[in-house]
């Protein structure tokens, strides 16, 4: 009985938390990240080992420029499609972001073939006509499979946006039977789980929304084209350093060294997840209304308590982990422990951007990350001539240090602090 009086309470709290809109979605999405990072994380240690250093280094050049394509095709649509899908026409919203990235993803892949002489000589194999068309595939799909996610869960079905993310990871499995395309079967395994995982959407969406209409909402573009457009900027200089990096070092320091730099560095990040969701976290309770700066000490406290066991295991056993893959990657040890340890000065940054989001300071958070992308590629440009891919942890740290600074000092001068 009193088993029965304590426990049927708490079952149903949970079947309440379950059931609201906001926990379900939140859980979904964290899960999600958790499960794209796993994936991520084995899906290099079986690259590493089936093929070579230099396979390898061109793969990762090749994905990196196929986010760049992505990230200049989205036009902010990735953003407002959360915003106004809720209030708006589901079905034209869609739509017109769909058609719009889309169209966008493979005009911005034929420019960026154009100048892959300019841009990444190595990679000139992609004027091809073979590799042309399906890196232009690839592309396509994986902007259909971000707007169809971004749809998920605007409307609320971030059960179908985890699905979607599992068939995705059949890119593992992938890389045994596409060995022998060489470099291409890395990017040709990634490029096959998106287009699966895009087809499996379309279906989840035109059940979902009824049917889908191919046309353009003008009236959307109008209403959203300033919200697009600063989130477009702001997006841009947040992610293009970390998409340039590896095809930098792929030009400067060739095949091997961007493979050893991009498996360090992949590896390393994986502790940023931590600062990241409770950054999200934190935007999410400062939008209801939450004290910022209670919020933001627990946040800070819950990142130190965390990161600091996981930095430490990265720092004792990065080694082994590298060792699993080819003794060739044990190189970039020191990498990975400069990358792990800037996880302090990251976490100041991801904790500022969700509380000048909370605080609508959209263009203050441009101007920092412009800060960032113009220190972090100018200092690694010359930091990598001199210290390898080294350079780049150097100038990593650096960057966020810097950038922990002037965050400090704008916490004085409207005295946070």
């Amino acid at each position: 009985m009193i088993f029965r009086q304590i426990s049927y309470p708490n079952f149903r709290a949970i079947v309440g938390l379950a059931s609201d809109p906001l926990y379900r979605t939140s859980f979904f999405m964290a899960f999600s990240s958790i499960f794209n990072a796993g994936c991520g994380f084995f899906f290099w240690i079986i690259a590493a080992r089936i093929y070579t250093v230099e396979q390898v280094g061109l793969a990762t050049a090749l994905i990196s420029s196929l986010g760049l394509v992505l990230l200049f095709s989205r036009l902010g649509l990735d953003f407002s499609i959360i915003r106004f899908f809720p209030t708006g026409d589901k079905n034209r919203i869609f739509s017109t972001s769909l058609i719009i990235t889309t169209l966008a993803s493979l005009l911005a892949g034929m420019a960026y073939i154009l100048l892959i002489d300019l841009l990444a000589p190595t990679l000139a194999f992609l004027k091809e006509p073979c590799y042309l068309v399906a890196f232009l595939l690839i592309g396509a799909a994986n902007s259909v499979a971000a707007i169809t996610g971004n749809a998920f869960v605007a409307d609320r079905k971030a059960e179908n946006y985890f699905l979607q993310n599992i068939f995705m990871a059949l890119r593992i499995p992938l890389l045994i039977p596409l060995a022998f395309l060489g470099t291409f079967g890395i990017f040709g395994s990634t490029g096959l789980a998106f287009i699966v995982a895009s087809i499996f959407a379309l279906i989840m969406l035109v059940k979902s929304l009824n049917s889908i209409r191919p046309e353009i909402d003008v009236e959307f573009i109008k209403r959203s084209f300033k919200f697009s457009s600063w989130n477009y900027v702001s997006n841009i200089l947040s992610t293009a350093p970390t998409l340039v990096l590896p095809i930098m070092v792929l030009n400067i320091l060739g095949e091997a060294e961007a493979a050893k730099y991009y498996i360090a560095f992949t590896m390393g990040n994986l502790v940023l997840i931590i600062p990241s969701s409770l950054g999200t976290s934190l935007f999410v309770e400062g939008s209801h209304g939450e004290g910022l700066k209670k919020s933001v000490i627990r946040a800070g406290a819950a990142s130190l308590a965390l990161l600091v066991p996981a930095v430490l295991a990265l720092f004792i056993l990065g080694d082994g982990f590298l060792g699993m893959l080819k003794g060739e990657y044990i190189e970039a040890s020191d990498l990975l422990k400069i990358v792990a340890l800037s996880s302090f000065p990251v976490t100041v940054y991801s904790l500022f951007i969700p509380i000048q989001n909370v605080r609508m300071r959209v263009e203050g958070i441009v101007k920092l990350n412009a800060l960032r992308c113009t220190l972090l590629l100018g200092l690694s440009y010359l930091m990598i001539q001199e210290y390898g891919i080294l350079g780049v942890g150097y100038a990593w740290i650096f960057t966020y240090g810097m950038i922990m600074i002037v965050i400090g000092w704008i916490a004085l001068r409207e005295k946070w602090i």
